[in-house]
């Protein structure tokens, strides 16, 4: 039983295959013949064969996603780009205030008391 749904599969997919193959000829056959009318600018009108129109129109769309594409990517990349260049400028920043501040001299604090210091006020009168 096994074989028979295996057969099935592979006749099933050759038939597609092949009425695929029948339409993309039929229609490679009617398309071919045809001319488009079309416009590039004022005055420069031109008459294309309609397939090798359908075609060219299809591979530029294809090559402006990609280029659409490419666009969006770098556009992120530079993003990316610059965020990183102000964390690691922020972090350097950091570094040169905690280096200076460990540069900074400390008072010892001396064994002598400053005269006054620890005296009381005089109550005014």
């Amino acid at each position: 039983m096994g074989d028979f749904w295996f057969k099935l599969k592979v006749w099933a997919k050759t038939t597609l295959f092949a009425v695929i193959v029948v339409y993309a000829l039929i229609f490679i056959y009617n398309n071919s013949g045809q001319e488009v009318d079309f416009w590039w600018w004022f005055g420069h009108d031109a008459k294309h064969d309609k397939l090798t129109f359908g075609f060219a129109s299809f591979l530029g769309g294809v090559i402006l996603t990609i280029l659409v594409r490419t666009i969006y990517s770098t556009m992120y990349q530079v993003r990316d780009l610059q965020s990183r260049a102000r964390q690691q400028r922020m972090e350097k920043d950091l570094q040169d205030m905690k280096d200076k501040a460990a540069r900074l001299q400390t008072r010892t604090p001396s064994t002598t008391p400053i005269p006054g210091a620890f005296e009381a006020p005089d109550p005014k009168e």
